[in-house]
Protein backbone atom coordinates (compact mmCIF):
# COMPACT_ATOMS: atom_id res chain seq x y z
CA UNK A 1 0.00 0.00 0.00
CA UNK A 2 2.70 1.73 -0.62
CA UNK A 3 0.59 4.39 -2.65
CA UNK A 4 -1.15 5.68 0.54
CA UNK A 5 -0.06 8.05 3.09
CA UNK A 6 1.79 7.26 6.04
CA UNK A 7 -0.84 6.10 8.79
CA UNK A 8 -3.50 5.37 5.91
CA UNK A 9 -4.46 2.03 6.13
CA UNK A 10 -7.31 0.15 3.41
CA UNK A 11 -9.67 -2.27 4.96
CA UNK A 12 -12.77 -4.08 3.27
CA UNK A 13 -16.01 -5.11 4.76
CA UNK A 14 -17.08 -8.44 5.24
CA UNK A 15 -20.68 -7.36 3.45
CA UNK A 16 -19.22 -7.74 0.02
CA UNK A 17 -19.38 -11.66 1.17
CA UNK A 18 -22.32 -12.18 3.77
CA UNK A 19 -24.89 -9.14 3.89
CA UNK A 20 -25.52 -8.15 7.90
CA UNK A 21 -29.29 -7.68 7.54
CA UNK A 22 -30.44 -9.46 4.05
CA UNK A 23 -29.71 -12.71 5.34
CA UNK A 24 -29.84 -14.79 1.97
CA UNK A 25 -27.38 -12.60 0.60
CA UNK A 26 -24.72 -14.51 1.24
CA UNK A 27 -26.21 -16.90 3.85
CA UNK A 28 -23.44 -18.35 5.84
CA UNK A 29 -19.93 -18.01 3.76
CA UNK A 30 -17.87 -19.38 6.20
CA UNK A 31 -16.09 -16.22 7.71
CA UNK A 32 -12.19 -17.79 6.35
CA UNK A 33 -13.40 -17.52 3.08
CA UNK A 34 -14.27 -14.07 3.51
CA UNK A 35 -10.74 -13.06 5.26
CA UNK A 36 -8.71 -15.26 2.91
CA UNK A 37 -10.17 -13.56 -0.34
CA UNK A 38 -9.49 -10.22 1.48
CA UNK A 39 -6.25 -10.98 2.01
CA UNK A 40 -5.47 -12.43 -0.98
CA UNK A 41 -7.18 -9.62 -2.87
CA UNK A 42 -4.55 -7.32 -0.69
CA UNK A 43 -6.31 -6.08 1.91
CA UNK A 44 -4.93 -4.70 5.61
CA UNK A 45 -7.59 -5.58 7.50
CA UNK A 46 -11.71 -5.89 7.88
CA UNK A 47 -14.22 -4.89 9.79
CA UNK A 48 -16.46 -6.85 11.69
CA UNK A 49 -20.16 -9.02 9.85
CA UNK A 50 -22.78 -10.64 10.85
CA UNK A 51 -20.95 -14.00 11.48
CA UNK A 52 -17.94 -12.95 12.96
CA UNK A 53 -17.35 -14.08 15.98
CA UNK A 54 -17.42 -11.88 19.30
CA UNK A 55 -14.87 -12.79 21.54
CA UNK A 56 -11.45 -11.85 21.33
CA UNK A 57 -9.55 -15.03 21.89
CA UNK A 58 -11.94 -16.64 19.16
CA UNK A 59 -11.60 -13.49 16.16
CA UNK A 60 -7.64 -12.93 16.70
CA UNK A 61 -6.35 -16.09 15.40
CA UNK A 62 -8.82 -16.28 12.18
CA UNK A 63 -7.93 -12.24 11.46
CA UNK A 64 -3.97 -13.57 12.31
CA UNK A 65 -3.65 -16.12 10.39
CA UNK A 66 -4.42 -13.97 7.45
CA UNK A 67 -2.00 -11.23 8.57
CA UNK A 68 -5.18 -9.25 8.30
CA UNK A 69 -6.65 -6.45 11.84
CA UNK A 70 -9.28 -5.72 12.83
CA UNK A 71 -10.51 -2.36 11.76
CA UNK A 72 -13.70 -1.34 13.39
CA UNK A 73 -17.28 -2.35 13.80
CA UNK A 74 -20.71 -1.41 13.59
CA UNK A 75 -22.45 -0.11 16.89
CA UNK A 76 -26.33 -0.08 16.74
CA UNK A 77 -27.21 2.77 18.85
CA UNK A 78 -30.49 4.07 20.52
CA UNK A 79 -29.25 7.75 21.90
CA UNK A 80 -32.19 9.10 19.49
CA UNK A 81 -34.61 7.75 22.67
CA UNK A 82 -32.21 6.59 25.79
CA UNK A 83 -30.01 8.03 27.52
CA UNK A 84 -26.14 7.87 27.73
CA UNK A 85 -25.63 5.92 31.12
CA UNK A 86 -28.16 3.55 29.17
CA UNK A 87 -25.72 3.47 25.98
CA UNK A 88 -23.08 3.17 27.82
CA UNK A 89 -23.81 0.09 29.71
CA UNK A 90 -25.07 -1.67 26.50
CA UNK A 91 -22.09 -0.90 24.17
CA UNK A 92 -19.56 -2.14 27.01
CA UNK A 93 -18.95 -5.95 25.14
CA UNK A 94 -18.63 -4.29 21.91
CA UNK A 95 -16.17 -1.44 23.04
CA UNK A 96 -14.62 -3.84 25.13
CA UNK A 97 -13.85 -6.44 21.66
CA UNK A 98 -12.69 -3.60 19.45
CA UNK A 99 -10.28 -2.25 22.28
CA UNK A 100 -8.45 -6.15 22.57
CA UNK A 101 -8.52 -6.12 18.88
CA UNK A 102 -6.62 -3.02 18.74
CA UNK A 103 -9.31 -0.84 16.93
CA UNK A 104 -8.86 2.88 17.28
CA UNK A 105 -12.77 3.96 16.48
CA UNK A 106 -16.49 2.45 17.28
CA UNK A 107 -18.77 3.08 13.84
CA UNK A 108 -22.16 4.41 15.49
CA UNK A 109 -24.99 3.94 13.59
CA UNK A 110 -28.86 5.57 14.78
CA UNK A 111 -31.09 2.79 14.78
CA UNK A 112 -33.90 3.97 17.72
CA UNK A 113 -37.20 4.07 16.62
CA UNK A 114 -36.50 0.75 14.20
CA UNK A 115 -38.34 -2.19 14.32
CA UNK A 116 -36.75 -5.24 13.14
CA UNK A 117 -35.63 -3.89 9.85
CA UNK A 118 -37.76 -1.27 9.06
CA UNK A 119 -36.78 1.07 7.94
CA UNK A 120 -35.30 -0.49 5.34
CA UNK A 121 -38.03 -2.39 4.01
CA UNK A 122 -40.19 0.70 3.87
CA UNK A 123 -40.20 3.20 0.61
CA UNK A 124 -37.28 5.32 0.73
CA UNK A 125 -39.85 8.42 1.21
CA UNK A 126 -40.96 7.09 4.96
CA UNK A 127 -37.33 7.25 6.70
CA UNK A 128 -36.97 8.25 9.55
CA UNK A 129 -36.96 11.60 10.61
CA UNK A 130 -35.96 13.62 13.77
CA UNK A 131 -37.98 16.53 14.84
CA UNK A 132 -35.32 20.05 14.68
CA UNK A 133 -36.22 20.36 18.69
CA UNK A 134 -34.55 17.04 19.81
CA UNK A 135 -31.35 17.48 17.76
CA UNK A 136 -29.31 19.45 20.59
CA UNK A 137 -30.34 16.77 23.17
CA UNK A 138 -29.62 14.18 21.18
CA UNK A 139 -26.40 15.52 20.25
CA UNK A 140 -25.58 16.07 23.78
CA UNK A 141 -26.03 12.67 24.73
CA UNK A 142 -23.88 11.61 21.86
CA UNK A 143 -21.24 13.74 22.89
CA UNK A 144 -21.75 12.67 26.52
CA UNK A 145 -21.52 8.81 25.39
CA UNK A 146 -18.45 10.01 22.69
CA UNK A 147 -16.31 11.22 25.83
CA UNK A 148 -17.08 7.90 27.91
CA UNK A 149 -15.93 5.59 25.14
CA UNK A 150 -12.74 7.20 24.97
CA UNK A 151 -11.93 7.82 28.41
CA UNK A 152 -12.88 4.16 29.34
CA UNK A 153 -11.88 2.53 26.32
CA UNK A 154 -9.64 4.63 24.31
CA UNK A 155 -11.91 4.60 20.96
CA UNK A 156 -13.31 7.30 19.06
CA UNK A 157 -16.78 7.39 18.09
CA UNK A 158 -17.55 7.63 14.32
CA UNK A 159 -21.00 8.82 13.53
CA UNK A 160 -22.14 7.08 10.30
CA UNK A 161 -24.44 9.39 8.44
CA UNK A 162 -27.04 6.70 6.44
CA UNK A 163 -30.14 6.35 4.36
CA UNK A 164 -33.23 6.03 6.09
CA UNK A 165 -31.73 6.88 9.58
CA UNK A 166 -31.65 10.56 10.83
CA UNK A 167 -28.69 11.74 9.54
CA UNK A 168 -29.30 11.15 5.52
CA UNK A 169 -28.94 14.63 3.91
CA UNK A 170 -25.53 16.98 5.23
CA UNK A 171 -28.34 19.61 6.78
CA UNK A 172 -29.01 16.81 8.96
CA UNK A 173 -25.51 15.60 9.63
CA UNK A 174 -24.34 19.20 10.44
CA UNK A 175 -27.01 19.98 12.53
CA UNK A 176 -25.82 17.17 15.02
CA UNK A 177 -22.48 17.91 14.74
CA UNK A 178 -23.08 21.78 14.84
CA UNK A 179 -24.71 20.81 18.36
CA UNK A 180 -21.61 17.90 19.64
CA UNK A 181 -18.83 18.48 21.25
CA UNK A 182 -15.73 17.96 19.90
CA UNK A 183 -15.12 14.53 21.05
CA UNK A 184 -18.30 13.51 18.53
CA UNK A 185 -15.92 11.96 15.56
CA UNK A 186 -17.71 11.23 12.10
CA UNK A 187 -17.32 8.86 9.38
CA UNK A 188 -17.75 10.30 6.02
CA UNK A 189 -19.34 7.31 3.59
CA UNK A 190 -18.63 8.03 -0.40
CA UNK A 191 -22.19 6.50 -1.20
CA UNK A 192 -24.25 7.13 1.32
CA UNK A 193 -23.42 10.85 0.63
CA UNK A 194 -24.18 10.50 -3.34
CA UNK A 195 -26.92 8.73 -2.63
CA UNK A 196 -28.47 11.10 -0.10
CA UNK A 197 -28.01 13.17 -3.08
CA UNK A 198 -24.78 15.54 -1.87
CA UNK A 199 -21.08 15.61 -3.30
CA UNK A 200 -19.31 14.01 -0.41
CA UNK A 201 -16.50 17.20 -1.22
CA UNK A 202 -18.76 18.95 0.66
CA UNK A 203 -19.18 17.26 3.75
CA UNK A 204 -15.35 17.45 3.82
CA UNK A 205 -15.18 20.69 3.29
CA UNK A 206 -17.60 21.46 6.48
CA UNK A 207 -16.89 19.04 9.06
CA UNK A 208 -13.43 17.67 7.88
CA UNK A 209 -11.84 17.78 11.09
CA UNK A 210 -14.30 15.55 12.64
CA UNK A 211 -13.28 12.67 10.30
CA UNK A 212 -11.80 9.54 12.05
CA UNK A 213 -12.96 6.74 9.85
CA UNK A 214 -13.55 6.42 6.14
CA UNK A 215 -16.20 4.00 3.95
CA UNK A 216 -14.98 3.90 0.26
CA UNK A 217 -18.61 3.02 -1.15
CA UNK A 218 -19.78 3.55 -4.96
CA UNK A 219 -23.62 3.87 -6.55
CA UNK A 220 -24.77 2.71 -9.58
CA UNK A 221 -26.63 6.01 -10.31
CA UNK A 222 -29.56 4.55 -12.87
CA UNK A 223 -30.20 1.88 -10.14
CA UNK A 224 -30.46 4.58 -7.49
CA UNK A 225 -32.33 6.97 -9.50
CA UNK A 226 -34.81 4.26 -10.53
CA UNK A 227 -35.37 2.90 -7.21
CA UNK A 228 -36.13 6.88 -5.68
CA UNK A 229 -38.74 7.33 -8.55
CA UNK A 230 -40.64 4.05 -7.80
CA UNK A 231 -40.18 5.23 -4.25
CA UNK A 232 -39.07 1.35 -3.60
CA UNK A 233 -37.72 0.58 0.14
CA UNK A 234 -33.92 0.51 0.81
CA UNK A 235 -33.60 -3.23 0.80
CA UNK A 236 -34.79 -3.11 -2.60
CA UNK A 237 -31.86 -1.09 -3.62
CA UNK A 238 -29.82 -3.47 -1.92
CA UNK A 239 -30.67 -6.15 -3.81
CA UNK A 240 -30.71 -4.72 -6.81
CA UNK A 241 -27.11 -3.40 -6.80
CA UNK A 242 -27.47 0.32 -6.14
CA UNK A 243 -24.39 0.26 -4.03
CA UNK A 244 -20.76 -1.40 -5.73
CA UNK A 245 -17.37 -1.23 -4.90
CA UNK A 246 -15.00 1.91 -6.26
CA UNK A 247 -14.34 2.29 -9.86
CA UNK A 248 -17.92 0.39 -10.68
CA UNK A 249 -20.32 3.43 -10.34
CA UNK A 250 -20.88 7.08 -10.95
CA UNK A 251 -18.85 8.62 -7.32
CA UNK A 252 -15.53 10.40 -8.19
CA UNK A 253 -13.15 9.67 -5.60
CA UNK A 254 -10.55 12.69 -5.99
CA UNK A 255 -12.05 14.76 -3.23
CA UNK A 256 -11.60 11.94 -0.20
CA UNK A 257 -8.38 11.11 -1.62
CA UNK A 258 -7.54 14.56 -1.92
CA UNK A 259 -8.46 14.97 1.79
CA UNK A 260 -6.26 12.26 3.01
CA UNK A 261 -3.38 13.17 1.28
CA UNK A 262 -3.45 17.05 2.17
CA UNK A 263 -4.87 16.80 5.90
CA UNK A 264 -2.80 14.56 7.83
CA UNK A 265 -5.89 12.00 8.41
CA UNK A 266 -4.48 9.10 9.98
CA UNK A 267 -6.66 5.79 9.79
CA UNK A 268 -8.85 3.16 8.07
CA UNK A 269 -10.44 3.49 4.59
CA UNK A 270 -12.71 0.64 4.63
CA UNK A 271 -13.95 -0.52 0.73
CA UNK A 272 -17.55 -1.43 1.26
CA UNK A 273 -20.49 -2.73 -1.05
CA UNK A 274 -23.55 -3.85 -0.10
CA UNK A 275 -24.38 -6.40 -2.68
CA UNK A 276 -25.56 -9.64 -4.01
CA UNK A 277 -22.51 -11.97 -4.15
CA UNK A 278 -24.19 -14.35 -6.51
CA UNK A 279 -24.25 -11.33 -8.68
CA UNK A 280 -21.08 -9.68 -8.00
CA UNK A 281 -18.35 -12.19 -6.78
CA UNK A 282 -16.55 -10.74 -4.11
CA UNK A 283 -13.09 -11.66 -4.96
CA UNK A 284 -12.92 -10.13 -8.36
CA UNK A 285 -14.83 -6.95 -7.24
CA UNK A 286 -12.88 -6.29 -4.35
CA UNK A 287 -9.66 -7.08 -5.98
CA UNK A 288 -10.75 -4.07 -9.12
CA UNK A 289 -11.20 -1.78 -5.79
CA UNK A 290 -7.94 -1.60 -4.91
CA UNK A 291 -6.22 -1.13 -8.44
CA UNK A 292 -9.05 1.62 -8.52
CA UNK A 293 -8.07 3.51 -5.24
CA UNK A 294 -4.29 3.47 -6.02
CA UNK A 295 -5.54 4.83 -9.16
CA UNK A 296 -7.08 7.57 -7.59
CA UNK A 297 -4.38 8.11 -5.53
CA UNK A 298 -1.27 8.18 -7.30
CA UNK A 299 -3.26 10.50 -9.77
CA UNK A 300 -3.79 12.84 -6.82
CA UNK A 301 -0.19 12.76 -5.99
CA UNK A 302 0.96 13.47 -9.44
CA UNK A 303 2.49 10.28 -10.45
CA UNK A 304 0.17 9.96 -13.08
Amino acid sequence: MEFLPKGVRLAVSPLSWTNDVLEDLGGLTPVETCLKEAARAGYQGVELGRLFPREAGQLAPLLTAENLNLASGWYSGKLATRNAADECAAAQAHASLLTEMGCDVMVYGEVAMMTGEAPLNEPMSRRLVMDEDARPGYARRLTEFARWLHGEYGLRLAYHHHLMMVAETLPEISAILDHAGLELGLLLDTGHAAAAGFDHARLIERHGDRIVHIHLKDIRRQVMDDIRSRDASFNTGVRAGMFTVPGDGCVDFAPVARFVHDSGYRGWMVVEAEQDPAKAPPLPAVTRAIRHVETVFRHISGEF
